[in-house]
């Protein structure tokens, strides 16, 4: 079991407040459009500080601990681009101006960041006290996997956003920007902007995405320290991947394919765990170097064959995928049953 100080926590929270106050201020003290140079650069900026700690880690904790945490860190990572493809979503369902992106997509994360922390205190918790929740969890990612892969040709649908819906009726909304606030005063009155919505349906999105990725990262890692660490190293980097990916983001037609495998993948190990733990130790556990291996081979397949499914057919367009049906009206059922398949 790994053994963490309470100075050990200190300083990987320090750093990630550091490394957060430090986007805080790129992102919302500075808006501004963000161009590919300056992107990239940040993005290998994090990538490498990720990759810095867990060469770190795993020489002071142990190299088992450490491919835990690449593990962990991969499978967030690729979770993170599909929470990017409903960011885009929700960037162009609202017309949210280029220069005020940055100041979303980083409140996005910090939102992102504070459910995290809750649902892995929650999930350790869990997991310390009742052993079936190991089954819980494996049921609950085959469930996504198989609910992804079912609708991974569709988005979300931000406008049927319970949240957003209710917002939208309770709340008197301006039709405008008003310089990036969320609320303002026009003629007199207070109304609450697009931002505010925005914001409202990142955080549902969000939280949607921690019910999903915290079961999976600890399906490599039932050690909460590396769950959090893995889950904020890939986080913080979003904002710049953001601007980095987001005119890439279409070409990654099977994204969803390969997070489903992923997903599924996880679970059965979560499932094979917890039947090796408390039904008989004659059943077999899929180690951390195997799962590391399997992760990284279906991403890579799946971003070559989805490069090489787009140069054959330009037209192919991703998609986020959903665990859920989008709601059909019978007008939209019928033009989509008419289309060629």
């Amino acid at each position: 079991m790994l053994e963490v100080t309470a100075l050990g926590w200190t300083l990987t929270i320090g750093v990630i407040v550091a490394l957060l106050a430090l986007d805080l201020t790129l992102g919302v003290l500075r808006p501004h459009a963000v161009g590919f140079r300056e992107a990239a650069a940040w993005s290998v900026f994090y990538i490498a500080i990720a990759v810095a700690f867990g060469v770190v880690f795993g020489t002071v904790a142990g190299w088992d601990f450490g491919a835990q945490y690449f593990a962990g860190y991969i499978v967030e990572k690729s979770l993170s681009v599909d929470n990017l493809f409903v960011f885009v979503i929700i960037m162009s369902t609202f017309a949210v101006p280029e220069k005020y992106q940055q100041e979303v997509l980083t409140f996005g994360i910090i939102i992102a960041l504070i459910f995290r922390v809750v649902f892995i205190a929650l999930g350790a918790t869990l997991l310390s006290l009742f052993s079936f929740m190991f089954l819980i969890f494996g049921l609950l990612l085959i469930f996504t996997a198989v609910q992804l892969f079912r609708h991974r040709d569709e988005d979300p649908d931000i406008e049927d956003n319970a949240l957003v819906r209710v917002s939208k009726r309770l709340l008197p909304v301006s039709d405008e920007y008003i310089d990036g606030k969320m609320i303002a005063r026009v003629d007199g009155r207070k109304v609450v902007t697009p931002m505010l919505i925005v914001l409202i349906a990142i955080g549902s999105s969000d939280l949607l995405f921690a019910l999903d990725s915290i079961p999976a990262v600890f399906g490599v890692t039932d050690e909460a320290y590396i769950v959090f660490i893995a889950n904020a190293f890939a986080l913080l980097g979003l904002r710049a991947l953001f601007f980095l990916v987001k005119g890439l983001l279409d070409r990654l037609v099977y994204l969803s394919t390969g997070l489903a495998v992923i997903l599924a993948f996880i679970g059965a190990k979560l499932v094979l765990h917890w039947l090796h733990t408390d039904i008989s130790d004659s059943v077999p556990e899929i180690p951390t170097s195997l799962s590391l291996v399997v992760i990284v081979v279906v991403l890579t397949i799946t971003t070559v064959a989805s490069l090489a499914k787009v140069r054959k057919d330009p037209d192919a367009k991703a998609h986020a995928g959903s665990i859920r049906a989008r709601a059909q009206t019978p007008a939209t059922a019928d033009e989509e049953r008419r289309q060629p398949r």
